[in-house]
C-alpha cells in the first residue's frame, strides 16, 4: 500500500526505492506480501511483478479485490461477482501468474449479497486461479455466514494495541485456525498508550514500532501482521521485530494502557 502516491493514488514519488524495498524482501526471509488492486490502483501490484517476477519459491503473493477508487483516498466497495471476476483477472495479469495463492475480498459490498460475491471467488478457486480466500474487515457474525459458502483462509481486519474492535473475529480466527492479518498494525493511538510504548521500547532499546510490531505477534498464534513501508530503512527495522520478544510485565503493562 505505501508504494504508490500519496492517497493511495499513482505512483510513488521514489519509485527507486520502492522497487529497491520490494527486493530487499527475500534478502530478509519475507515470504508474505500483501497487496491489492485498488492500491494505486493497479500501480502496487505492477510493481511488484517489476521487482521479484519471477517469484523466489515459496514467496506467497496476496491480493484483493472488492474496491474501486474513484480518487486519492476514495474508496468504494463493488462486490458485483462480474466486478470481481474481472478485477481477479486484472490481478492475475499484473502479477505474472496463473494462480493467485491468497485472494481476499476486500469489503463486503451491502448492495450484493455476501453469498454472490464469494460464489465467484469460489468457482474462480474451482477453476484454479485462487489457491485460498479470505476476507478483509468483517464481523465474527459475517465470518460464520460466510464459512457456509467458502473455507476461509484468512481475515485482514485492522487492529493493533490500540484498535481492538474487532476481538471477536481475532477469537473466530483462533477457534478455527484461521490466519489473522492486522493492517494498520502500527497506529499507535493515545497519548497514554504512546507513553507505555516508548517506555517499553526504552527498557529494550527499540523503536516503539517494533515494540507494536512485537506485542502483535505476542498476542496470537494466528497473527500475521503486515506493516507497510515505502524505505528500506524501515523495512529492516520491521522485519527485525520478529525477534524481539516481550516480557510478560511488558505485554501486561501495553494490554493495560490500550484497554
Amino acid at each position: 500500500m505505501r508504494i504508490t502516491g500519496s492517497g493511495i493514488w499513482g505512483p510513488p514519488d521514489n519509485r527507486r526505492e520502492a522497487l529497491r524495498v520490494l527486493r530487499r524482501l527475500p534478502e530478509l526471509g519475507v515470504n508474505f506480501i500483501d497487496t491489492a488492486d485498488s492500491y494505486g490502483p493497479n500501480v502496487s501490484e505492477e510493481l511488484i511483478a517489476e521487482a521479484l517476477h519471477p517469484y523466489s519459491k515459496g514467496m506467497l503473493i496476496a491480493t484483493k479485490g472488492g474496491l474501486t477508487r474513484p480518487g486519492p483516498n476514495k474508496w468504494e466497495p463493488n462486490g458485483r461477482p462480474g466486478y470481481l471476476r474481472s478485477a481477479l483477472e486484472g490481478s492475475l495479469k499484473r502479477l505474472k501468474v496463473e494462480r493467485i495463492d491468497l485472494y481476499q475480498l476486500h469489503r463486503i459490498d451491502p448492495e450484493v449479497p455476501m453469498e454472490d460475491s464469494l460464489g465467484v471467488l469460489k468457482d474462480a478457486q474451482k477453476e484454479g486461479l485462487i489457491r485460498y480466500i479470505g476476507l478483509s474487515e468483517v464481523s465474527a457474525e459475517q465470518l460464520e455466514q460466510a464459512s457456509k459458502t467458502v473455507d476461509i483462509a484468512t481475515v485482514q481486519n485492522m487492529y493493533n494495541l490500540n484498535e481492538r474492535r474487532w476481538e471477536d473475529s481475532l477469537k473466530w480466527c483462533e477457534a478455527q485456525n484461521v490466519g489473522f492479518i492486522p493492517w494498520y498494525p502500527l497506529s499507535a493511538g493515545s497519548i497514554n498508550s504512546q507513553k507505555t510504548i516508548q517506555k517499553v521500547a526504552k527498557k529494550h532499546g527499540v523503536s516503539e514500532y517494533q515494540v507494536a510490531l512485537a506485542w502483535l505477534l505476542q498476542r496470537s498464534p494466528v497473527m500475521l501482521p503486515i506493516p507497510g513501508t515505502s524505505s528500506v530503512a524501515h523495512l529492516e527495522e520491521n522485519v527485525a521485530a520478529a525477534s524481539l520478544k516481550l516480557e510478560e510485565e511488558d505485554l501486561q503493562e501495553l494490554n493495560e494502557a490500550t484497554a
